[in-house]
């Protein structure tokens, strides 16, 4: 009985190893082919989301060097048009003040030249004023030296002197 226990024991091992072949081969064309494929599929997969992480962690990169280059360039023309803006703002008062010192000084030219030409009005009407008090004056005195008669006879040989000296 130990013989065939024995002889049956290697009878179904061969028996199993066959159907284990069997099988090994049946799944090798099978599954493992699919298997393999789909396991290959997703390590492609896994390459490609790789490598597309990587692509947008540099065009992310690339971005942000741009983000800051644009960002200095606003920043710097920003401050162009500051400076600008100052500029204007002082040459507009510059110009306002040189425009204000030329109008207040041509006014005060104005002002002098009225104060002159009223000055000469006023020179002019004193010295009528004082020629027509002179004349009154003179007409005056002339009146009391001609009313007596040898007053005005002596007044002529005064006159006739001075004459005949010049």
């Amino acid at each position: 009985m130990d013989k065939l226990i024995n002889e049956f024991s290697i009878g179904l091992f061969f028996w199993q190893l066959v159907l284990f072949i069997g099988l090994v081969l049946l799944l090798r064309k099978f599954a493992w082919k699919p298997i393999l494929d789909a396991v290959e599929k997703r390590e492609d997969g896994i390459k490609d989301a790789l490598d597309a992480a990587e692509k947008a962690k540099l065009e992310m990169t690339n971005l942000q060097a741009d983000n800051e280059k644009l960002l200095k360039e606003a920043r710097a023309e920003r401050e162009t048009m500051l400076k600008e803006a100052r500029d204007i703002k002082n040459k507009t008062i510059e110009d306002a003040k040189g425009e204000a010192q030329a109008q207040a000084n041509k006014i005060i030219a104005q002002a002098q030249a009225a104060i002159e030409s009223e000055k000469k009005a006023a020179m002019a009407e004193l010295k009528n004023h004082v020629a027509g008090l002179s004349l009154e004056i003179a007409e005056k005195v002339v009146r009391t030296e001609l009313s007596n008669k040898d007053k005005q006879l002596k007044l002529v040989e005064t006159m006739l002197a001075e004459k005949s000296l010049n």
